[in-house]
């Protein structure tokens, strides 16, 4: 997380919207600013999705396995600090942001 960041990912970061402050719910602080995407981004957006899903779906299903488990690996990984990120982004206590990122580990 950034300062300033971009808010559209069509495989790289980008956007051309306007800025946006992102405030922290519990004392009303800035914690960053987010660059929104333009309707032309969204469209690109989603053509990427559609593009990588097609990649996706061509993957053998013990491929895909092994990189969801690698992507659970990473978050586990990474827990408290996204767990500190989500706690601050949406004014919860620690545990709770923390709580919501092994929620997501579990999906996986």
């Amino acid at each position: 997380l950034s300062a300033k960041n971009e808010g559209v990912y069509t495989g790289t970061w980008g956007s051309n919207g306007e800025d946006v402050t992102s405030m922290c719910p519990a004392n009303n602080k800035p914690i960053a600013v987010v660059k929104q995407g333009s309707a032309a981004d969204y469209e690109k957006a989603i053509q990427a999705t559609k593009d990588a899903w097609n990649e996706w779906a061509d993957i053998p299903a013990p491929q895909r396995g092994e990189i969801v488990r690698q992507m659970g690996e990473a978050l586990r990984k990474k827990k408290t600090l996204l767990g500190q990120l989500e706690s601050l982004e949406m004014g919860k206590i620690l545990a709770e942001g923390e709580g919501e990122v092994q929620e997501y580990i579990d999906i996986l």
